[in-house]
């Protein structure tokens, strides 16, 4: 395969520095695969791999694409349409598309904002712009015209790649850049709208690719906008190191072998997409799997699981608990591995799966800043409700919020100096563009989660909440997630978020926004068996007090927006409701 990152550096008679990059990353590699059910040895034994140069698309997934043919993308649209891609296919596909987008002048640190689903071309352009060096913005294509302003803005994007069918979204979007349209090669697909330049010409480019300059493993690489749960989207620089290398933990998490087909559930535009639907499974030689479809449907997803031969599952809370609501005996093979992550699971869930495909779901902790730092890796007994133990590479403190003192109960942070003395690679380089609120992380030699946890005798960390969740009532600390793990226990209960509510007596107490299971109506008899099962269950200073049925507000990642739930409810009190749908204990008994 032509070209290299780091080729156009080496010296007459020196070994290509490429070629010392590629083999340290894959001796990193081997050594987790090697030790992937002994975590002891995995932790006491690995080292990031640290090359000066490295480019992830041209060192790594290039040379293993040489010549081989395994299928590297396999997308099943929800029509049963089906598309394949073999890694050498992939490769060549990514060299046209970095040759034509040179041609229209994409330059190494150029910004280019791609808002694409998941169909082939998506993978094409992020391999192509790693070779380039430009500067990928991921953007999901639920996003809006103002939020795809703020991206372009503070973005500095040149650039953007976007399907045609979502062009119209740039009409008001200001600035001056490169506007390239997805629009397919089919008898019905659409000419590109004026003004934009049509993706297929790529097709006509040649794929051999060589590159201008070498790649410095800390140059930008991706500028990711977190969900925004609390506040306005935070811009996350990662490196040509920090994600694609960063990711070896999450191969190891998940518990990836070459060959296997892992299918992820993540919406493109989002971290998790990149975690587990590029770098972790690529770095593992495994085939991405991708389910396409606009209405979860479980008997689907699962048949297509059996017929694609699926070995690793990914997905989610919310498609679990909407999973474990169908006969998950449907599926006649399970996966070997199945991991959630994004938000804390629930252990109920976590049961059922066990019961009905023997295996066991291994939740796992990580941010957009940063790739996998605490899980339930393979081989491992899972504590129920645990969110696991350090990956290698990470070492994780728990410190008090308010005296930063370390302990088993406090904020999860990153050390600074990892296992081996030196920064983690999977760790942001900052927030772009705000050096005070990087700073503001950064401090006292950590990065600085803002997510609680407490950490048991065996080492094993178990989630609190964010920082900004947990509240107090009565002088008694309440995580929310806790409240919600006992409501979701409830046959009744398909979703659940806990805020506090204003009590003049209480300071607050906690109020929970439920969503219903399928034949539960939302009315007082329903109100009145979940407090029923929250005084069964809860401590007295922790019962649920407030119950209103109602929908969850989410970011367009599907995080649910707890600002916008403690903003609704900080409006109301404890003696009148908001809604005919929300109930206070005690009433209609």
């Amino acid at each position: 395969m032509t070209g290299s990152g780091t080729t156009a550096s080496a010296g007459a008679g020196e070994p290509p520095a490429a070629t010392e990059a590629t083999e340290e990353f894959r001796r990193a590699r081997d050594f987790l695969l090697r030790h992937r059910e002994d975590y002891d040895a995995a932790r006491a034994g690995f080292r990031w791999p640290r090359p000066s140069r490295f480019n992830w698309a041209l060192d790594w997934f290039d040379r293993v694409a040489e010549g081989n043919d395994r299928t590297a993308l396999h997308i099943v649209e929800e029509d049963g349409g089906e598309s394949r891609s073999s890694f050498a296919e992939l490769s060549a596909r990514s060299g046209r598309v970095a040759n034509w987008l040179r041609a229209q002048g994409v330059r190494a640190g150029d910004r280019i904002v791609v808002m694409l689903g998941n169909q082939t071309e998506l993978w094409e352009t992020a391999l192509a712009a790693m070779k380039l060096r430009a500067v990928v913005i991921p953007a999901t294509p639920l996003l809006g015209p103002a939020d795809l302003a703020d991206r372009v803005a503070r973005g500095r994007a040149g650039h953007v790649v976007v399907r045609a069918g979502d062009t119209a979204k740039f009409a008001d979007v200001p600035g001056d850049y490169t506007r390239i349209a997805v629009c397919g090669t089919g008898p019905d697909a659409p000419g590109p709208p004026p003004g934009w330049l049509p993706y297929e010409e790529a097709r006509g480019f040649p794929d051999a690719f060589t590159p201008d300059g070498p790649t410095a493993a800390g140059d930008p690489l991706l500028l990711y906008f977190t969900s925004g749960t609390t506040a306005r989207p935070k811009l996350v620089e990662h490196t040509h190191l920090s994600y694609p290398v960063g990711h070896l933990a999450t191969m190891y998490w998940i518990g990836l072998r070459p060959g296997d087909a892992h299918l992820n559930i993540s919406s493109p535009g989002w971290a998790k997409h990149a975690w587990s639907s590029l770098f972790a499974p690529w770095n593992a030689e495994a085939t991405v799997v991708v389910h396409n479809y606009t209405r979860f449907d479980a008997a689907r997803l699962m048949e297509h699981m059996d017929r694609l031969g699926v070995t690793s599952f990914c997905a989610p809370p919310t498609v679990w608990r909407m999973l474990v609501q169908a006969d998950l005996t449907r599926l006649a093979t399970p996966p070997r591995e199945v991991v959630a992550a994004g938000e804390p699971l629930n252990p109920e869930v976590i049961e059922r799966v066990r019961a009905d495909w023997g295996v066991t779901i291994r939740d796992g902790f990580g941010q957009t800043e940063t790739a996998v730092q605490i899980a339930n890796s393979p081989g491992q007994p899972v504590k129920p409700g645990s969110m696991g133990r350090p990956m290698p590479g990470f070492a994780i403190d728990l410190l008090d919020p308010a005296t930063g003192e370390p302990g088993d109960e406090g904020e999860v942070c990153v050390r600074l100096t990892g296992p081996d003395g030196e920064r983690p690679v999977g760790l942001m380089t900052g927030y772009h563009g705000d050096a005070s609120r990087t700073a503001e992380v950064m401090a006292g030699g950590h990065y600085h989660t803002g997510d609680l946890a407490s950490r048991d005798a065996g080492g094993h960390l178990t989630y609190v909440g964010r920082d900004d969740d947990v509240f107090k009532s009565s002088d008694y600390k309440i995580s929310p997630f806790e409240l919600e793990s006992v409501l979701l226990e409830h046959e009744a209960v398909a979703e659940a978020a806990v805020v506090p509510a204003p009590d003049p007596l209480r300071l607050s107490v906690p109020k929970a926004y439920v969503v219903l299971a399928e034949g539960w109506p939302p009315g007082p008899e329903t109100a009145r068996e979940l407090f029923a099962h929250s005084r069964r269950n809860l401590a007295p200073y922790k019962r649920v007090r407030l119950i209103e049925f109602a929908e969850l507000p989410k970011t367009v990642s599907g995080k649910i927006r707890r600002i916008e739930l403690r903003r609704r409810t900080a409006e109301g009190s404890t003696t009148s409701t908001t809604s005919a749908t929300a109930y206070r204990e005690g009433d209609h008994s």
